[in-house]
């Protein structure tokens, strides 16, 4: 063979080396770019975009119960799935937490028609919340101090159709007249009350919701609005959550198409603009295309993709595994300029679409969870989306630089062969350093690699295919 003929002709003690030593340092002085040329990735720190306030999830309708143990999960695999979920060194590093304020006579704060909208409220407290209290407690003790209550429905006895689920709308707006009344004062009052109750017990709600997907109906908690009601009722709720140090939330609308038009019919009120500081959609009946159409805060409140059975899965093409999650993100980041993404489930029961299926006294976890952690463990609140570019067209790429001055640089690779990156990192402030990459695939999830040595603003690495990669880059 030629190699070997050439072989031969080497003197002294290089003939010793046979060909497949030769082939091996011949890719060892070539690097990654001897087969493929490295694309040139941009990291622009002078392009600023908007900044994080963070990532979460929810666990309304009992599951918190569920992690606390109701369901017979031990007290140590209580801790093991709250570190998956918010430790910042080991887990997803969560940083919002979505409260669901309860409706139904057994978990509202006020079960019982306390005798009309002018009466003097009867709230009860037991302290729990269906256990959202404990978990709130926990997410505190890992460093979560954003906290997000949602209100589902008002209880039935302020509805048209006296009935917690099945839609009705809140009596007193516009075109909601009730024999027993105006309610709409009655159930503003409600809702900071709820959040004056977590405030006894030393968690702090920051946003409050007090409609969720008000243009859908179904038979468990549920309330119609028209964004001409949103608007009227967030002028209502609008200066007494602000005497209570509230945010108001609106509208988190089924779909993110859908929720244009609430965001827009708010905007064109001053009142009700003043009044609403975080513009909340889901993505079910429509993905992101575009941002909302407001400069306020917006958020993606809730999403998780079709597919009725557990899925724990990187990447089988089923549209509800780990990758289609990444893609999400990626796309809620950089096309809808989100400032907070909250998934729907952290921890579930059954044929759950959360990250974590708990299942008795054990759990087992989701590459979703990954997924999530790749973006929630390193971008953190106050962080600001700089400028991420690429030639590369199958690698979806975004950055984002920390108040610590760190920086997150987050690269999915949707094709098949490995992207190898020659990554500059102008106008960042970080000429010399490390970038430790954080690999999400089949074989790994979130799992850290050996660091890489940053030296004139400069740096190369290789994502591999089919996978998500985070580099954390430290000056």
């Amino acid at each position: 063979m030629p190699r070997t003929r050439t072989r031969r002709r080497v003197p002294g003690r290089l003939a010793v080396l046979t060909a497949t030593t030769l082939l091996g340092l011949g890719s060892l002085l070539l690097g990654p770019s001897a087969a493929h040329a490295a694309t040139a990735a941009t990291i622009d720190g002078g392009r600023t975009h908007q900044p994080i306030d963070g990532f979460g999830f929810s666990e309304a309708f009992g599951r918190a119960a569920v992690m606390h143990g109701s369901a017979g999960l031990p007290a140590q695999r209580q801790k093991e799935v709250l570190d998956l979920l918010f430790s910042g060194s080991t887990g997803a590093g969560m940083s919002i937490l979505r409260l669901h304020i309860g409706s139904t006579p057994g978990t509202s704060i006020q079960p019982k028609n306390p005798g009309g909208p002018n009466a003097t409220p009867r709230y009860v407290w037991d302290g729990k919340d269906t256990e959202q209290v404990w978990l709130a407690k926990q997410a505190k003790a890992y460093g979560v101090n954003r906290f997000y209550a949602n209100a589902w429905s008002a209880p039935g006895y302020m509805k048209t159709n006296g009935d917690e689920a099945n839609g009705g709308t809140l009596c007193g707006l516009a075109g909601a007249s009730c024999a027993s009344g105006d309610w709409r004062r009655a159930y503003a009052g409600y809702l900071v009350q709820y959040a004056k109750f977590y405030a006894q017990e030393g968690i702090r709600i920051n946003d409050l919701g007090f409609t969720n997907e008000p243009d859908y109906t179904t038979d468990y908690s549920s309330m119609r609005f028209t964004p001409a009601q949103a608007v009227e009722f967030a002028k209502v709720l609008g200066p007494v959550a602000a005497n209570a140090g509230l945010r108001v939330t609106c509208c988190d609308s089924f779909g993110w198409h859908q929720q244009h038009a609430y965001t827009n019919t708010i905007e064109a009120d001053p009142a009700a603009r003043a009044a609403v500081s975080v513009h909340t959609g889901h993505t079910y009946a429509s993905q992101i295309t575009g941002p909302l159409p407001t400069s306020r805060r917006t958020w993606m409140s809730e999403w998780n993709p079709k597919g009725e059975t557990w899925k724990e899965s990187w990447d089988d093409g089923s549209g509800y595994d780990g990758f289609a999650i990444a893609q999400a993100v990626h796309t809620a980041l950089t096309t809808g300029n989100v400032n907070g993404y909250v998934y729907w489930y952290g921890a579930s029961t059954g044929a759950t679409r959360g990250l974590i299926q708990l299942d008795g006294d054990s759990y087992r976890v989701s590459k979703r969870l990954w997924a999530l952690a790749n973006y929630s463990r390193f971008i953190r609140p106050n962080a600001t989306r700089i400028g991420a570019s690429t030639a590369d067209g199958a690698l979806r790429l975004s950055a984002y630089r920390n108040s610590d001055g760190s920086l997150a640089v987050v690269a999915l690779n949707t094709a098949n062969s490995a992207a190898p990156l020659s990554f500059s990192l102008p106008r960042t402030g970080i000429t010399t350093g490390t970038a430790t990459p954080y690999l999400t695939n089949n074989a790994n999830s979130t799992k850290a690699q050996s660091a890489i040595r940053v030296t004139g603003g400069a740096f190369t690495a290789t994502v591999p295919g089919r996978s998500l990669v985070t580099y954390r880059i430290t000056g």
